[in-house]
C-alpha cells in the first residue's frame, strides 16, 4: 500500500479547490503537474473562446427530434483521435435545436467527462468536415479555442500520457469517474513556439491523409466486387406494396413484411445468378462463438475483453479488461493469427481480419471467429465481402424488425458469398492490403505526433523534432 503525508494548506492551495480525494494526490498525477508547471504550462481557460460546454439529450418521447442526418455524439462514438460512426441515435433538424448551444463546428475539439473507468473519462478528438452535421450529449465536452492556438496541437497534447495524466488529476471517482466543465478549463497546457505547434499541426494533417487514402482503397475495392458482381449502379429501394406466396413465408418462417422486401431478394439473386458461382459461409469458414464473462468481471486493466463497440474492419480499440486469472480459465477463446473478428449483436456485420499474432485478449459474446476451411477464398477478400452492402443487406433482411439486433449463428453461416476468380479476388485482396498499410500509417504518425510532445515537455523542442524526423523517415 502506498501512502504520503500532504499538508492541510498545500490541499487548500492546491488548484483553487479544496480535494480531500486522496486518488487527486496520487504521486504520479503531482509530479505531471510539477513538469507541466516548470515547463511553463497554463490553465486551458485562457486559449479558448467560449466556456466549455456539454450536450444535453433532447427529449426521446418526441418522435420529430430523431432519426434525420445530424449524427448524435456519445461516449461509444468518441475514441482516441476520432469520431467513429455506429451512432445508436441521429438527430432531426428540429432536435439539434432544441441543444443547438453545442453544435459541432470544425475544429472544434470534443472529450469525455463522465465514464464507468479512468480509460473512458479525458478520450478526445478534433472534429473534421466529415463528420458534421453533429452535436453531442451530456457526457462529452466541447472545447472551441481562439484563433491563433493549434487545435491539432491540442488534440495531440490531451490524447499523450502527459496530457491525460492532466485530465485525470482534476477528474473525480464516485460511482463514475467524471468531471465538469470548469475543470476541464482548468487543465494545463505546455505553452510551444508556433514552430512547433505547426509541425505537430502537419503530421496530423498528413495521418489525416493517409486515413482518408485507406478508406479510399477500402471503397475501390468493395467497387470492384460489386462491379464484378453487376451491383455497381444498384441502389436499395425500400417498396411500400409487393405480393408473396403464402409458402414463401412457410419456407422461411417468417411473416414480417420487412423479411420479403425485393431489395434483399435482389441481392442475393445477384449472387446466386453471378458466373462465378456462390457458397454459404458455413461452407466458407468454421464458426467459433466467443464468451460473456459479465460487468462484474471488468477491471480497469489487464487482458482486453473486446466487444462489438471495439471492433472495426481496420483496427480493435480497448475499453474494458479481465483478469489474467480469468483469461487463464477461458483462454480457448483467445483469437489466432488468420481468423476474422465477425459481429453478431449490436452492430452485426463488422469484420475485422488478424493478419498478424494478435496480443492475448477474449472476444465478447456478440464476436464470433471465423477461419477458412477451403481455398475458394482467401482471408482479405472475405473479410471485404463480410463488410460490403452485399452482407449488410442479407443481415438488414434477417434482422429486420428486432429492437436489440442479433444476428443468430445459424443465420450467420447461410449468408451467401460470391466467390471471384482467383485473379479478380487477388486485385481486391491487393487494395485491401494497401488500405490496411495506409490505416497503420496514419495510426503511427498519430502515436508519433503525441510522442514529440511528450519529449518536448520532457527535454525541449529541438529534441523532439529530431526524433519526430527519424521516427516519420522510418
Amino acid at each position: 500500500m502506498q501512502s504520503q503525508v500532504l499538508n492541510y494548506s498545500t490541499a487548500k492551495q492546491d488548484d483553487g479547490t479544496f480535494r480531500l480525494d486522496a486518488e487527486h494526490y496520487q504521486e504520479k498525477y503531482l509530479r505531471n503537474q510539477k513538469q507541466l508547471l516548470d515547463f511553463g504550462a497554463v490553465p486551458l481557460h485562457s486559449m479558448i473562446s467560449r466556456p466549455v460546454m456539454t450536450g444535453h439529450t433532447p427529449s426521446k418521447k418526441i418522435d420529430s427530434y430523431y432519426g434525420d442526418d445530424v449524427a448524435f455524439v456519445k461516449t461509444d462514438n468518441l475514441r482516441e483521435f476520432k469520431i467513429t460512426g455506429g451512432f445508436s441515435h441521429r438527430l432531426s433538424q428540429k432536435g439539434n435545436e432544441i441543444i443547438k448551444r453545442s453544435e459541432l463546428k470544425k475544429s472544434d475539439l470534443i472529450i469525455t467527462i463522465i465514464g464507468a473507468t479512468y480509460k473512458i473519462v479525458g478520450r478526445s478528438a478534433l472534429v473534421r468536415a466529415e463528420d458534421l452535421p453533429a452535436n453531442i450529449n451530456q457526457n462529452i465536452a466541447l472545447i472551441r479555442l481562439k484563433k491563433g492556438y493549434s487545435p491539432e496541437f491540442l488534440s495531440a497534447y490531451l490524447n499523450s500520457d502527459i496530457g491525460k495524466l492532466a485530465i485525470w488529476y482534476l477528474s473525480r471517482q464516485t460511482e463514475q469517474v467524471n468531471l465538469n466543465c470548469r475543470e476541464i478549463e482548468k487543465i494545463l497546457v505546455p505553452k510551444v513556439s508556433p514552430e512547433f505547434a505547426s509541425i505537430i499541426g502537419n503530421k496530423y494533417e498528413d495521418a489525416v491523409l493517409f486515413e482518408h487514402e485507406s478508406r479510399a482503397a477500402f471503397l475501390l475495392a468493395e467497387n470492384l466486387l460489386l462491379a464484378e458482381i453487376g451491383l455497381n449502379k444498384w441502389h436499395a429501394k425500400h417498396q411500400i406494396a409487393f405480393v408473396k406466396n403464402y409458402s414463401d413465408t412457410e419456407q422461411a418462417e417468417r411473416i414480417d413484411a420487412e423479411y420479403f422486401q425485393p431489395k434483399y431478394e435482389a441481392i442475393i439473386e445477384a449472387v446466386k445468378a453471378y458466373k462465378g458461382g456462390w457458397d454459404t459461409l458455413g461452407d466458407l469458414v468454421t464458426v467459433k462463438k466467443s464468451v460473456e464473462v459479465g460487468s462484474g468481471e471488468y477491471l480497469d486493466e489487464g487482458i482486453p475483453f473486446i466487444r462489438v463497440s471495439n471492433l472495426s474492419p481496420f483496427e480493435i480499440t480497448e475499453e474494458k479488461y479481465v483478469s489474467e486469472k480469468l483469461y487463464a480459465e477461458i483462454k480457448q477463446h483467445q483469437p489466432k493469427q488468420g481468423e476474422i473478428l465477425f459481429s453478431k449483436d449490436g452492430t452485426p456485420g463488422i469484420a475485422h481480419y488478424l493478419d498478424v499474432e494478435p496480443r492475448k485478449m477474449i472476444p465478447s459474446g456478440g464476436v464470433l471467429r471465423l477461419k477458412s476451411k477451403t481455398n475458394k477464398t482467401n482471408n482479405e477478400y472475405l473479410t471485404l465481402v463480410l463488410n460490403s452492402i452485399l452482407v449488410k443487406e442479407q443481415i438488414n433482411r434477417d434482422v429486420g424488425g428486432s429492437i436489440i439486433l442479433h444476428w443468430r449463428p445459424d443465420q450467420v453461416k447461410e449468408t451467401v458469398i460470391p466467390i471471384l476468380a482467383e485473379k479478380k479476388q487477388t486485385e481486391i485482396q491487393t487494395k485491401v492490403i494497401e488500405s490496411l498499410s495506409l490505416r497503420k500509417q496514419s495510426k503511427h504518425l498519430l502515436e508519433c505526433a503525441k510522442r514529440a510532445v511528450e519529449i518536448a515537455i520532457e527535454k525541449d523542442e529541438p529534441a523532439a523534432i529530431d526524433w519526430l524526423k527519424d521516427q516519420v523517415e522510418v
